[in-house]
């Protein structure tokens, strides 16, 4: 807001915001915006999933995929995949539906075994990792879950302070790093590649140092065209550093959320870690799932073209949002938000210590949003004032009624807190 108002004038304006919110609850909306789900219109895109096996299709590569084996995933998906993240075939894993499994799993037996001879985590003294924020709340649940302290590092406009985080790995307590290095989740940064060149040539005092590279969204663009980012596997071997990061994704955006394929890349050597343990967790993963996913896709290409559908979906909603948040909030100055070319969410800085009042008067007026504080490790945000933003669930009708909740409850706070 441009000018300093009056206490008159502050709680005009607030009688105002509370006489439309009213209105607002006595709909009886009923709108969840809580998490980044595909809607049904992107889940239909892969509904030919079902139709490329039959009772009378053939299910048999290398082998017969209705048996045990191949525990690092068939070889025709490995292709498709591998060409599309740009890995080597024998640097990738192909498993089960989650990548989130992955990531748990790979700190699991970090806690368990140790990583290439190191004593395990849990017989350590004290771990630390380094989390970016805003960040991704189920990325801090791990941690927090294994009792590791987590350490907050400020995202920039083109990632990570690497400043912070080239000076925080010179201690041997810190671990780990949690990135999700395109369309950031929730801001929807893109890693440069200078930040990226630094990652790749990190040089951490801990041997047993890992970063864990969730590309979630590695395809996931809001335009015609997908941004370009530098690989990090590539660029660590420039370095003889390519054992310091394991990447990880799926298809949970691409195909279906609970049924499609995830991933786990990395050097020879850490490959070669994880299938010996994963052999004792599993005789195989659902190799016709990841058949399914070769005979419908074919080829990489085929995947990024069929990520331009999602986009011609989810784009008008990204817009219906920023949209609001024009007309509604950026006349009184007091929020910023992202305006990202790609992923699934929205960042959106309200005025400190209003966060955790705008969500709940939008809970209460019928409108869930993702909690304030949760893109912050234990759900602590010292400003009290980001909220992540999910826009592609819903249609875009009710988009815009959930955000003209939100912006009323943005008001209604920043009101409210003037008066205090």
């Amino acid at each position: 807001m441009n000018k300093i108002l009056s206490k008159k004038e502050v709680e005009i304006l607030l009688n105002k915001e509370r006489e439309l919110y009213n209105n607002f609850k006595s709909s009886s909306l009923k709108l969840d915006m809580s998490r980044g789900k595909p809607c049904p219109a992107q889940l239909d895109l892969s509904q030919g999933l079902f139709d490329v096996l039959t009772s009378s299709a053939s299910v048999k590569g290398v082998q017969d995929y209705r048996n045990y084996g191949l525990i690092d995933g068939i070889p025709e998906l490995k292709v498709v995949i591998s060409e599309l993240i740009e890995v080597e075939q024998g640097e990738l894993i192909i498993a089960g539906n989650s990548s989130l499994n992955l990531m748990y799993d790979s700190l699991q037996r970090a806690m368990q075994f140790g990583i290439f001879g190191e004593q395990p985590f849990n017989k350590q003294n004290k771990l630390k990792w380094l989390a970016p924020v805003p960040g991704y709340d189920r990325h801090f649940a791990i941690t927090e879950a294994f009792g590791i302290e987590m350490i907050n590092i400020k995202m920039n406009s083109d990632g990570p302070d690497m400043d912070a985080i080239e000076e925080a790995v010179l201690d041997p307590a810190v671990k780990g790093i949690w990135c999700v290095p395109k369309y950031s989740n929730p801001q929807g940064i893109i890693y440069s590649d200078a930040v990226v060149e630094r990652f790749a040539k990190l040089k951490p005092a801990a041997k047993d140092f890992r970063i864990y590279w969730d590309n979630a969204y590695m395809i996931h663009t809001l335009e015609k065209t997908d941004a370009e980012m530098m690989n990090i596997l590539l660029a660590a071997k420039k370095y003889d550093n390519e054992d310091i990061v394991y990447m990880f994704g799926s298809t949970s955006k691409i195909s279906f959320a609970g049924g499609g394929i995830a991933f786990v890349a990395s050097s020879p050597k850490n490959i070669a870690e994880i299938k010996k343990h994963m052999s004792v967790q599993t005789i195989g993963h659902d190799k016709i799932n990841q058949y399914a996913h070769y005979l419908y896709f074919k080829n990489a290409n085929n995947v990024k073209k069929h990520m331009l559908k999602h986009s011609k979906i989810i784009a008008p909603k990204f817009e219906a949002v920023l949209k609001v948040l024009d007309s509604e909030l950026k006349p009184l100055n007091i929020a910023a938000w992202s305006k990202p070319r790609g992923g699934y969410f929205i960042s959106c800085d309200l005025p400190k210590n209003t966060a955790r009042r705008t969500v709940q008067l939008a809970r209460e007026a019928g409108v869930i949003f993702t909690p304030a504080g949760s893109t912050f490790p234990y759900g602590r945000d010292s400003d009290d004032s980001n909220v992540r933003i999910a826009p592609t669930l819903p249609d875009i009708e009710d988009l815009t009624t959930a955000m003209r909740v939100f912006c009323c409850a943005a008001k209604i706070a920043y009101y409210e807190g003037l008066l205090n």
